[in-house]
């Protein structure tokens, strides 16, 4: 079975607590786009790509929208983001601390976010760029989440199989690209919330969704209870 060769960090919900920021400006863009998300449809929009927001609002609004429109749309989407990144990003509990063990191990580590590059570098540097060896971003692979181009290139990046990286997610887009790559999966859902088969949530593992009190000594006892996932031939 081996050791752990990498670890995958998914980015927005999972390291910092940044999907309430990202649903206050989605819901705005919504409002401006001519009809107000559901809560329902707002859940889709959770670790997908900008282009499946932009394009659940529209259908819901019942409008057509142009490429003009999605570089419009991005620029004041981004825009916003940056603001409430800058007011009121922050790190979810334990996360620092388990980066802190893990980058004395000397583990590889990746950030895999769909969100496009100039906007997670605001996030990858409120968490400390220096505990990654890189980052992947959803508009530098061919297919964003729930693709698994992104955690196939992130293997490939560090010489391994997809097999033996660890891979921490909380939406279902985001689980079900690791999946579909082969890596096994902690994921961070809440109760209730579906994930792919093959995830194991955290609360089974820890009691809760909090990465507080989680050691590399304890990813190491879980590892050996994660099965990589199925990939069909």
């Amino acid at each position: 079975m081996g050791m752990i060769e990498a670890i995958f960090w998914d980015m927005d919900g999972t390291m910092v607590d940044s999907e309430p920021l990202w649903g206050i400006a989605t819901f705005e863009m919504s409002e401006a786009m001519g009809r107000r998300l559901t809560p329902e449809l707002r859940e889709r929009t959770i670790g997908g790509s900008f282009r499946n927001t932009v394009d659940v609002c529209a259908a819901h609004a019942g409008i057509e929208i142009t490429e003009d429109d999605y570089t419009q749309l991005r620029s004041t989407l981004f825009a916003r983001m940056n603001e409430l990144f800058d007011a009121q990003l922050v790190l979810n509990p334990g996360v620092c601390s388990l980066l802190t063990a893990l980058n004395m191990r000397d583990t590889p580590m990746l950030v895999t976010t769909n969100t496009e590059r100039v906007l997670a570098e605001r996030a990858i540097a409120a968490v400390g760029r220096e505990f990654f060896t890189g980052s992947i971003t959803g508009d530098e692979v061919p297919r964003p989440k729930p693709a698994p181009d992104m955690y196939l290139a992130a293997a490939e990046r560090v010489g391994a199989q997809p097999s033996q990286c660890l891979v921490f997610e909380d939406s279902f887009n985001g689980m079900s690209a690791a999946v579909a790559a082969g890596c096994r999966v902690i994921g961070l859902h809440a109760e209730g919330a579906p994930a792919p088969t093959g995830v194991v949530p955290l609360r089974d593992l820890h009691g809760s969704l909090s990465l507080e009190g989680v050691t590399p000594e304890l990813l190491d006892h879980w590892w050996a209870a994660i099965e990589p996932a199925q990939v069909p031939n």
